[in-house]
């Protein structure tokens, strides 16, 4: 595994740019709070290269900073 590291203001953190999710500006890359990717931190827009996401109980990702977004797995209406 090939981390790049990343120095956020929860300390360095490691992101997996192989690894990711898709969303509807560019990717979200899996992130790790270790440099072996043991233990995974979050997501990593590659939109505009931030941390700041957040990622509700049906998997839909969404970046605080610009806006790029994962659909959810499965969608339900009556989940809105």
């Amino acid at each position: 595994m090939n981390l790049e590291v990343v120095e956020t203001a929860a300390g360095d953190l490691y992101v997996d740019r192989a690894v990711g999710e898709r969303g509807a500006k560019a990717p979200f890359f899996h992130t790790y709070a270790d440099e072996s990717g043991d233990v995974r931190w979050g997501y990593f827009c590659g939109n505009c290269e931030t941390v700041n996401n957040a990622m509700d109980s049906m998997g839909r990702i969404e970046c605080n900073e610009c806006g790029n977004i994962r659909k959810p797995d499965e969608w339900d209406a009556a989940h809105e």
